[in-house]
């Protein structure tokens, strides 16, 4: 073994993890330190950009499975694409509703309306995010 590596404890406190998580993530696969002659885990730079992709990905939404399928082996670049395009598409979803919730807050906070709940442009905000009722029941 050659060159710096780094220990479980300190690799972890870099990343604000836990020591378990590196041993569940090598578990799965996602990890392969190299061991020293007492078997204790050692990273090399190289498994640090790892746990910094895995926690990226995982800011991102991404799931350990998918983590898996990106980084295990060469995923082709239909299946990578696939992944990251349907991820892209849940993430734009989430944006757009927090950028719609900000908009309610940020109306809330700047309306002249002494109740805001009896302000025209918040309910309107109301009704574009209100479930469409759907047909009238018959009676």
């Amino acid at each position: 073994m050659t060159g710096a590596h780094t220990t479980i404890g300190t690799a972890a406190a870099r990343f604000g993890l836990a020591t378990h998580v590196l041993r569940h993530w090598e578990d799965r696969g996602l990890l392969t330190p190299d061991r020293d002659a007492a078997g204790r885990r050692r990273y090399r730079d190289t498994d640090l950009d790892t746990i910094a992709m895995i926690v990226l990905g995982k800011k991102a939404g991404l799931s350990l499975d998918d983590l898996a399928l990106l980084f295990t082996g060469t995923p082709d670049r239909a299946t990578r694409t696939r992944v990251l395009h349907e991820q892209r598409a849940r993430l734009l979803d989430q944006l757009a509703r927090t950028r719609a919730a900000l908009d309610a807050i940020t109306h809330v906070l700047d309306c002249d309306a002494e109740d805001f709940r009896s302000c025209p442009h918040f309910l309107d905000q109301l009704a574009a995010v209100r479930p469409d009722p759907g047909p009238p029941a018959v009676t």
